[in-house]
Order: C-alpha cells, then structure tokens, then sequence
C-alpha cells in the first residue's frame, strides 16, 4: 500500500510488538519527522531565551544554541535503532532496563512530559491565531489545534509520518522566507550584533536548554521507528533522526534570537508578528498548522505512554485502538484545560517545566543507552516485556531504579533555578551544569552496578 493509502487508514496496533511482515518506511522517514515536526513557535520561543533571559549576543547565543543541538543530538538519535530492532514503543522497551514495576516511575514523568509539551504549544498557537483576528480571544485558536492534534493522533502512526513529510516542504520554506523577510524587507537594528554581552552562566544555560530539547525527544524515539524495516540499521537510523531533528530544531532557535534581539515589547510571538508586517499571517498560520502535528506527536506518544502503564498492571490487556482514542481524547483535554489556565504565566512555567524535564530524563537516557549498547548489545527478549513478572527483567531492576535516583541526586548541588540554588552552582556564578554531572556519573554507575550484580547475563 502506498503512504497515502496507509496515512488514511486507522493504526491498528497500539503496544504490542510489530511483525517483521508488517514494516515499511525508509531512513528519510525518520528525518522528516524530526524536521518537520520541529519548525513551530516553541522551537522559536525556545531560540528566543538565549537573547532575552540568558542574555546573550546574537553570536554568543548561535553558538551556544548550535553545540547544545548538536551534543543533545546524539543522545536523543542513539534511540532511533531500537525501534526497528525490537519493533516497540519506547516506554514498552523501557522494562527491559527497569523490570515491569519499575518501568512504572519512568513511564509516569514521561506522560507528565508529554501533557506538558502539548499545553506549552497551544498556548503559543492560540496567542498567535489571536493575533490574525482583532478582538479574537486566544481559546479559539487553542481548541482548533487541540482538535486537529488529537485527530492526527487518533489515526495514528502513518498520518502523523505524512503530516510532518508536507510540513518539512511547507514549514521549512516559510522558515527561510522568514529569515529573508526580516533581514532584508524589514531589516536589522543598527546595534543589532552589539546588543547584550557575552557571560559564561548565559553560554552554559543555552547549551543546557538547546540540549534537553534534544535530549527531551529521547523518549519519543522508538514510538516513530517500530515499524521500520528491522534491517533499517544503526547507522541510517541514527544519521537520519540527528540531523533531521537537529536542522529542524537549530534553525528556528536562531530565527528566535533573531526576533529576540529585533524588536522589542510583548512577547516573542508578538515580536515575531511585529517583524513578519504583511508576512505575518501565512507565517503564523503555517507555524500553527505546525504546532499541531507537534501535539500530535505529542498526543500519540502520551496515549502509548498511559496504555503501557495501564498495561503494566493489568498484563493480560490488549490496548486496541478504541483505548489509544479514549486516551488521546483524555490527554487532549486536560492539555487544553491546562493551556487555557496556564497562559498567563506562560514563559516563568516553560521555563519552570524545562528545568524540570532536564533534571529527570538525564538520568533515563543513560541508563537506557548503557544498557542497549554496552551490556545487552541490543538483544532482549520482546516477549517478557508483556509478562505479569516482567520475564527475565523481573518486578523490578534495582540497579537501575538506584542509579536513576542517584541520576537526579548527584545533580541537586549544581542546579540553579530561581526556587533553588545548590551550593556549586552557587560557587560557579550560577552556572548550571546539573545535566553534564548527571550523564557523567549515571552512565558508568548503572554499567558497573548492573555487571556487578549480574543483572546482565
């Protein structure tokens, strides 16, 4: 069947593992569902911060942006492999590491990342679509997106790839014109790349933030690579999934330093509107149509998340479509409740939740590559993901749940938020460089503690 023909029809499968007989799609695939899902107004909101909180110059805030993506890259594209080798959404593949139970505390954050990636983009499409109607409040805009996102959802898997194929021709042409309207129609202030100055917590922060970005979709990899052909292959996966997610993320952050440091008053969307004169419309519409394949994305990997936990504790469950639906539904409308009472304070909660987000998926993401590529080596045994015992990953894998918690611990004295500051990032000025010590002493804790204990057989 065509990709028209499969984008039309209802996914079938929701959890469960997918036949060898029943993968397709090639490795651009997996670039243009990074790419295209990745041009919307969060990216842009995201680029702005280096400029306007971290205050940055603009050259200061590329380069900072620039390496963040690139080094978060690697871990979020490192996941791309496993779906087609085990053929199941990434939460599922997550017992292995974890044991059945103790998969549970990963599986909940994640869904709690996910309602709050999908209330952070409507509030920016309705704030935008408010914007193209005088006097139009921003709810309307939110609950059209929120409907169109949950939709795509719905229908699932293929819709979703051949959504983000058009959005990478249509969001990434618009993107360009973008840049071009705004530099050369519009122009550059005078003082532009004199504004702001170079400091070291400001350089640090926007590579922390452009990182997690990356790191943040670690999660989600797998649920977009389990249909692909099982000979797909690291090396394809990998290569297609980092530079489609790290183009298609790099370059709307820089045009939102751009707008950052180009205007001023209001917040980034407004600035960006200001910028865009007669542009605006078809630009705002089009990084709106985007905003919903990302709730999409998001809605689709938040229903597998809940059906995995749900199934967890109830093992002899078979999650059909039907379930996927009452849970896209469920999840679509507590975001939107959640982004119609949030919007307010939107930028302090964003900020707020990326910290949040970086500080407890650090941790997994080491322990789950760890375990894929230096103990395992890929190879697990698919069937004892769904087995009331966990199979021969057990309730519960101790050494994995110990160094996911020392994962957040070790990380506390070097985190520096306006709630709390520990006492080294403290000394260094208020740097935070909590995500780098969480990486560097998770990993090797959880290969040394897992062979010691011989949880690896």
């Amino acid at each position: 069947m065509s990709a028209g023909g499969q984008a039309g029809r209802l996914e079938i499968p929701t959890i469960q593992p997918i036949p060898r007989d029943g993968r397709h799609g090639t490795p651009r695939d997996l670039f243009t569902i990074w790419f295209g899902s990745n041009i919307m107004l969060l990216t842009i909101v995201t680029g702005g911060l280096a400029v306007t909180v971290f205050g940055l110059s603009f050259a200061w805030a590329v380069a900072g942006l620039t390496l963040g993506n690139l080094l978060g890259g690697i871990f979020m594209a490192l996941h791309a492999a496993q779906g087609p080798t085990l053929g199941v959404p990434q939460m599922v593949q997550t017992r292995g590491q974890f044991g059945s139970l103790g998969s549970l505390l990963v599986v909940g954050i994640v869904i709690v990342m996910y309602v709050g990636f999908v209330a952070s983009n409507l509030v920016l499409t309705g704030e935008a679509l408010a914007g193209l109607v005088p006097g139009l409040s921003d709810t309307p805009g939110i609950i059209i997106v929120s409907v169109l996102g949950a939709i795509a959802a719905i229908y699932g898997y293929a819709l979703i790839h051949a959504y983000t194929r058009w959005m990478s021709v249509i969001s990434g042409l618009v993107l360009a014109l973008a840049f071009v309207w705004i530099i050369g129609v519009h122009g550059l202030p005078a003082d532009f790349l004199g504004k702001n100055t170079f400091s070291w917590s400001g350089f640090l922060d926007a590579i922390s933030v452009a990182a997690l970005w990356q790191i943040a979709y670690a999660p989600y990899v797998s649920d977009y690579t389990r249909y692909m052909p099982a000979d797909t292959g690291v090396k394809h996966a990998f290569w297609a999934s980092y530079w489609g997610c790290v183009l298609g993320s790099l370059l709307p952050m820089i045009l939102g330093a751009v707008v950052g440091l180009s205007a001023s008053g209001g917040g980034l969307v407004q600035r960006l509107t200001q910028l865009l004169g007669a542009f605006a419309p078809v630009a705002l519409l089009v990084f709106s149509v985007g905003i919903a394949s990302a709730t999409a994305m998001n809605l689709y990997c938040g229903a597998l998340s809940s059906l995995t936990f749900g199934q967890t504790l109830l093992p002899r469950w078979s999650p059909g479509p039907g379930a996927r639906t009452l849970i896209v539904l469920a999840l679509a409308a507590f975001s939107t409740g959640a982004a119609i009472l949030g919007r307010a304070q939107f930028m302090t909660n964003y900020e707020h939740f990326i910290l949040f987000l970086l500080y407890v998926l650090v941790p997994w993401t080491a322990i789950n590559l760890v375990d894929y590529y230096l103990l395992r080596h890929g190879v697990y045994d698919v069937e004892s993901f769904f087995r009331r015992d966990g199979g021969i990953y057990g309730w519960v894998n101790w050494a994995a749940v110990t160094c996911y918690l020392l994962g957040i611990a070790v990380q506390l004295p070097f985190v520096a938020t306006a709630f709390y500051t520990g006492p080294a990032a403290r000394a260094m000025g208020g740097i935070d460089l909590s995500w780098v010590v969480g990486l560097s002493l998770t990993a090797p804790a959880y290969y040394f503690l897992a062979r010691r204990r011989r949880f690896i057989t």
